[in-house]
C-alpha cells in the first residue's frame, strides 16, 4: 500500500466514480481502475461497491478512507517541512462563515501575492465541526470562535494563537420594547448555525440567563436569513459586528452589546509548516508563536 495508491483511492471514493477521479488525477481511467483492484487485492477486501456508473466505498473502504486521508496529509506536511522552507504545496484551511466573509479576503489576498506557488483550500463551518477536522487530519488549520462548544473545560490537543477579536451583537426587531439588560426580553426564540457553533452558544447561555429557560432554537444556514427572520420580528441572532459592518444597507434592528470573543488559529501541535507560518504572518503579523518564529 502506497501513497499514490491512497491517493487514487480517495479520490475515487470523493468523487463516487473512477471517470471523475481519473480527470481530477490526470490519468487514464484503466490506471484508475487497476490500481484500486491492485490496493484491494493487496488487502484482501472489496473497497467499492460497483453501482452503475458509480462506485461506493464498503464498510472496509470507508474504515481505509479515514486512514488514506491521515496518511495523505501527513505526507503532505512531511513534504513541506523537510523540503522546501518556503511556504508550497496545499493548505487546507477551514473558518467559520463570518470570519471568510468579514475577515479573510485581505490576507488571503496578501498570501498569494506572496507565495503564489502555495495552494490553499478554504472550507467553511461551525467552531466544533472545525476543531474536530483539525484533530481528524481533515483540516490543517482553522480559524474558529473559542472555545467551542463541548471543549470550555476540556484538554483540547491543539495549539492555538489568537489573531482576531470579535465584538458579538444580539440583534432584536426594531418594534422589540428597548433591551438594556437580560430581564427586558420579550423573546423565546433565538435565530442561530446548527449545533457547534460558539456564537450560537454565547446567544443560548445569554437568553438563557433573560428567560430563566433556555430558548427555542432556530437553526438557519446564513446571516442573511439570520437577519431577515429577526427583522421579521420572530426572534434575535447573534451576529458579529464584522458582518454588520459588511452590511451596505442594515435592517432597522436594534443591537445589544454581548461582548467580545476570540477568534484563533488552531492547529495539531507539531504541525510547524513554512505554509502554517506564511498564513499566520498574513493574518496577523505579530502573532507568530515561538514554534512558528
Amino acid at each position: 500500500m502506497d501513497l499514490i495508491a491512497l491517493e487514487i483511492f480517495a479520490a475515487v471514493a470523493q468523487e463516487g466514480s473512477a471517470t471523475r477521479a481519473a480527470e481530477r488525477l490526470q490519468r487514464a481511467q484503466s490506471n484508475v481502475t487497476t490500481r484500486v483492484q491492485q490496493l484491494e487485492e493487496s488487502l484482501g477486501c472489496a473497497l467499492f461497491v460497483r453501482e452503475g456508473r458509480g462506485m461506493v466505498l464498503t464498510p472496509a473502504g470507508q474504515r481505509l478512507a479515514g486512514y488514506a486521508e491521515r496518511l495523505l496529509a501527513l505526507a503532505e506536511e512531511a513534504r513541506q517541512a523537510v523540503c522546501s522552507d518556503r511556504p508550497s504545496g496545499r493548505l487546507r484551511l477551514g473558518a467559520m462563515e463570518s470570519t471568510a466573509a468579514a475577515r479573510l479576503p485581505g490576507p488571503l489576498a496578501r498570501l498569494h501575492a506572496q507565495w503564489p506557488q502555495l495552494l490553499l483550500e478554504l472550507r467553511t463551518g461551525s467552531s466544533r465541526p472545525l476543531a474536530d477536522d483539525v484533530l481528524a487530519h481533515r483540516l490543517d488549520c482553522a480559524l474558529l470562535a473559542w472555545p467551542p462548544p463541548g471543549l470550555e473545560d476540556a484538554d483540547v490537543p491543539l495549539a492555538r494563537t489568537t489573531v482576531f477579536t470579535e465584538r458579538l451583537l444580539l440583534a432584536l426587531p426594531a418594534g422589540h420594547p428597548p433591551v438594556s439588560g437580560p430581564g427586558q426580553l420579550q423573546l423565546d426564540t433565538l435565530a442561530a448555525f446548527a449545533r457547534g457553533c460558539t456564537y450560537r452558544r454565547i446567544g443560548e447561555d445569554w437568553m438563557h440567563h433573560a428567560l430563566g429557560r433556555a430558548p427555542r432554537v432556530l437553526e438557519l444556514a446564513s446571516y442573511a436569513t439570520i437577519l431577515a427572520c429577526v427583522a421579521a420580528g420572530r426572534c434575535a441572532g447573534v451576529v458579529p459586528q464584522s458582518v454588520r459592518e459588511l452590511l451596505r444597507t442594515p435592517p432597522p434592528l436594534q443591537w445589544l452589546d454581548l461582548g467580545e470573543c476570540e477568534t484563533v488559529l488552531v492547529h495539531r501541535p507539531g504541525y510547524d509548516t513554512p505554509a502554517l507560518a506564511a498564513l499566520l504572518q498574513a493574518l496577523r503579523p505579530d502573532a507568530l508563536p515561538s514554534s512558528l518564529a
